[in-house]
Parts: C-alpha cells; sequence; structure tokens
C-alpha cells in the first residue's frame, strides 16, 4: 500500500478513486507519563511519553485507514492528513484521512 500526502505519485497514474478512507483513536494520559512529564517541566526537554503515544496512535490509526482501503482493493492512498482533538479532559483522539485509489506503473 503506497500512502502519500500528495495528490500523485510519481511514476504512477491513478486509474480509479475508491473514495475516502479514515482510521482514528482515541487516547488517554497516563498517571505515570503525566507524573514525569511534571517534572520534566521543570528542567525542560522532550516529553518522551507523550512522543511514545503519539508514535504509536498514528501508527494504529494509520493501520485503520489502509485496512479500509484495502477493504476497498485500493493499492494507495493520496493526500493524506492527519488531525487530532480533544475529546475530554485528558482524552484526544487521533485522525487520519485519505483518498483510496488504484495506480498503476506509467
Amino acid at each position: 500500500m503506497i500512502v502519500v500526502n500528495c495528490e500523485e505519485i510519481p511514476g504512477k497514474k491513478i486509474i480509479e478513486v475508491k473514495g475516502l478512507v479514515q482510521g482514528n483513536t482515541v487516547r488517554t494520559k497516563h498517571a505515570g507519563r503525566d507524573f514525569m512529564a511534571v517534572l520534566k517541566n521543570l528542567v525542560g526537554g522532550e516529553l518522551t511519553g507523550y512522543t511514545e503515544l503519539l508514535v504509536e496512535a498514528r501508527r494504529q490509526a494509520t493501520e485503520r485507514m489502509m485496512a479500509q482501503a484495502n477493504e476497498l482493493k485500493a493499492n494507495a492512498i493520496i493526500n493524506v492528513r492527519f488531525a487530532t482533538s480533544s475529546v475530554m479532559s485528558g482524552a484526544a483522539e487521533l485522525y487520519v484521512y485519505g483518498t483510496a485509489v488504484t495506480v498503476e506503473d506509467i
């Protein structure tokens, strides 16, 4: 599955548009991560616990989007975008979407 955030794939021709595909996950903060974040806030630096949480959330949402594209028999997803939103205090949704297409070599 080719996944890109542009409208075209170099060397490929879009032969069929399958439609919008999407994936999402909702994650909450972890008490241990929050405690470490408070400590890190005092000295500065990367909040690695939250970085790992977001990396995992992006991976899971992308896998869900790709599964939806596979169901449509697509072999690529173009115009991929990520968005986040707050669901409730301490919980956020990571949402990814794009256009499922079938491509072939030029």
